[in-house]
């Protein structure tokens, strides 16, 4: 596990693929959390119809599947950078992997987390708390899991959130939970690897912030 602080989301994108092109059948997975500075992102087949208002709030286009989310300190987002092929699992399989990591933290804490039909992520009641987009290169799999710990909401009304009107997104924050960053990824972390059948170091990796991404 690797905790990365604070970054800026374009280096963190460019990152990862360079992780997943240099990789090969011997590199061992990663888990990344990380908080970026507030930015919009667009997904590959994102249109910009779903930028509302996006005001002073960046917008960058991703290589990730989605539409239109938004990112900011608060949030915490695990970059699941996992070999799928290796680890027998398919695309969808893996969405519902992550999905019932959210759901399994938030369940352990009184949450009756949930997801929707047709609908990636993870919800509570018809509130939308976890967004999920992945990239798969050469069957290794990369991006993955966006929550709402803390974070400004203002923003997701500048938007329609993954693309669909009206949706509404919670946070922890408004559900009881004074968890900080840190200690939801270490849930989450726990989650992921456990259902993996991994074992996660829980003394993270923490990354300089001189270094440009991790290495």
């Amino acid at each position: 596990m690797r905790t990365l602080g604070t970054r800026p989301y374009r280096v963190v994108l460019e990152a990862m693929r360079g992780f997943t092109e240099e990789r090969d059948a011997s590199t061992e997975d990663e888990l990344w959390l990380v908080q970026h500075p507030a930015v919009f992102t667009l997904g590959q087949a994102g249109r910009r119809e779903h930028l509302l208002a996006p005001g002073d709030v960046p917008v960058l286009r991703s290589d990730r599947g989605g539409q239109v989310t938004f990112h900011a300190p608060g949030q915490l987002v695990a970059y699941t950078l996992i070999d799928l092929k290796r680890a027998r699992f398919g695309v969808r399989d893996f969405v519902h992997l992550l999905e019932e990591c959210a759901i399994g933290m938030l369940r352990s804490a009184g949450l009756p987390a949930a997801r929707r039909p047709g609908a990636p992520g993870v919800y509570l009641d018809a509130a939308k708390i976890a967004a999920l987009g992945l990239r798969v290169r050469r069957g290794c799999a990369y991006h993955g899991l966006a929550l709402n710990v803390s974070l400004d909401l203002e923003p997701f009304t500048r938007i329609d959130p993954c693309g669909y009107p009206g949706l509404v997104v919670t946070r922890l924050a408004d559900h009881g939970l004074d968890w900080t960053v840190d200690e939801a990824g270490e849930r989450f972390a726990l989650e992921f690897a456990a259902r993996l059948g991994r074992r996660v170091e829980l003394e993270p990796q923490t990354i300089s912030a001189a270094d440009p991404c991790p290495t």
